[in-house]
């Protein structure tokens, strides 16, 4: 339940820098470049060499692909929400629905990560702070440019910690006391999320403020270097 708090706390320091100010969209779209650098980094450094170690590569294929299906299918949902949804304050309730689905996605991996070690479970956690900031400040810019109440964005923003508990106490749940196997499997899935939802819906959303290669670049590097440390710090 602690490892919640992290990925809850990554949105909320974004919702804090939408509320406190305004940001430059350049800077939103470094940090989401950013956010991209610790998912690649999550996979390539600690969970890749996990699964290889122990999983045949045709089981890790199938589990992947069933990430990567699982990833699209939330896609298609979030845009079939959208598309049926006018007027109003409704689309950045929509974005509120997004997010929320996100954080509970993050919520489901962390928990399943704990599951197979409480150290992988703390990584994945600590990377979703950087990954979820961004995510945050678009929730509530939203609802900022479409005039709803101050003390309703504070409260949306709050309600973001159902989720996150929700996932991670059905992602350990599950996954506890399961065999090696069950464990490296789920690990696969999430793989399969990571990357079809870094590289197919994270990276152009980042590229879309425009911010200038260098930066967008420097930022990238820096949010995998960022992990690649700190994945060597817990080992």
């Amino acid at each position: 339940m602690a490892l919640a708090l992290l990925p809850v706390l990554g949105n909320l320091l974004g919702t804090a820098a939408a509320e406190l100010s305004r940001t430059p969209k350049w800077v939103i779209g470094a940090a989401l470049h950013a956010a991209a650098g610790v998912a690649v980094a999550l996979v390539s450094v600690d969970l890749m060499p996990r699964i290889l170690q122990t999983t045949e590569t045709p089981l890790f294929l199938a589990m992947f692909m069933l990430g990567a299906v699982l990833a699209y299918l939330l896609a298609q949902a979030a845009c079939w929400v959208s598309r049926r949804v006018e007027g109003g304050s409704a689309g950045a309730w929509v974005v509120y629905m997004a997010t929320a689905a996100d954080l509970l996605s993050d919520g489901l991996m962390t928990g399943a990560s704990a599951a197979v070690s409480p150290e992988l479970g703390l990584l994945l956690a600590l990377s979703q702070v950087v990954a979820n900031v961004p995510a945050g400040f678009a929730s509530l810019s939203n609802f900022r440019a479409q005039g709803v109440p101050r003390r309703t964005r504070l409260l949306a923003a709050t309600s973001f910690i159902l989720p996150v508990f929700i996932g991670v106490t059905i992602g350990f749940t599950m996954l506890r006391g399961a065999g090696e196997t069950a464990q490296d499997a789920a690990l696969g899935v999430i793989v399969g999320i990571l990357l079809v939802t870094t590289i197919e819906d994270l990276v152009p959303e980042a590229d879309k403020p425009g911010t200038g290669r260098a930066t967008s670049t420097t930022a990238f590097v820096g949010g995998f270097a960022f992990f690649a440390v700190l994945a060597t710090y817990f080992e």
